[in-house]
């Protein structure tokens, strides 16, 4: 259950707080400057001790970025996944077994999503076309993978812009709220040293207006 695998999270975190503690308190003792770093260990042991996870400390930018580089596992962010039935994809509410999973997940601040394996494996097996319409006969927009993936990279801060040319279209994965120079640098570290400028259109506008560029700039939908 939920609370077994949390605790084996906790355990394993623990291990690796107090290891790194113990070498802390020891340089501490020279250097002053490691009293923060040291602090911030001691707190983080009280609450796995508390069986609490890491995540749940309200931390500054600095003190998250030193425990990451720990890879504690309980400070990692969670998506719970719950498997239903075929009968539950599109029902107005969650089974009771569900709703507990969700439940929780709301209370840590993760994110949740239900899925039908069955119903999935199903699904990759069909081309494009097939595939919608066996989900418009299931009174649903989207396939529970493309949700997964949604969450995963809502969960991770992150987002995917897309370049199209004659000889290919390709989906690059950038952090959100990324400037266009370091978005740029993500195709070619030249692109960001040499950037002047990028002409961007939303995926939608574009669908909208057919495919074509030119149409999206003459409707001023071009930024």
């Amino acid at each position: 259950d939920i609370e077994t695998i949390e605790l084996e999270l906790i355990l394993s975190d623990l291990e690796m707080v107090e290891r790194n503690l113990a070498k802390l308190e020891k340089l501490a003792k020279a250097d002053k400057k490691l009293a923060p770093d040291l602090e911030l260990l001691r707190r983080a042991k009280a609450t796995l001790e508390a069986g609490k996870l890491v995540r749940t400390l309200a931390l500054n930018d600095e003190e998250k970025r030193y425990l990451r580089g720990l890879n504690l596992l309980s400070d990692k962010p969670m998506l719970y996944v719950a498997n239903i039935a075929e009968d539950e994809i599109g029902a107005a509410a969650l089974n009771e077994y569900t709703q507990v999973v969700c439940d929780h997940a709301k209370a840590e601040g993760a994110e949740f999503v239900t899925i039908c394996a069955q119903v999935e494996a199903e699904i990759a097996e069909l081309d494009p076309e097939e595939k919608k319409m066996f989900l418009d006969d299931l009174g649903v927009a989207e396939s529970g993978l493309d949700r997964l993936v949604k969450a995963s990279y809502t969960l991770l801060g992150l987002i995917s812009y897309l370049t199209c040319g004659e000889d290919e279209c390709r989906a690059w994965t950038i952090t959100r709220g990324t400037k266009a120079p370091k978005a740029a640098g993500k195709i070619h570290t030249d692109f960001e040293r040499g950037f002047i400028r990028a002409e961007v259109v939303s995926f939608a506008d574009l669908e909208a207006c057919g495919g074509s560029m030119t149409t999206a700039k003459e409707k001023g939908l071009v930024r």
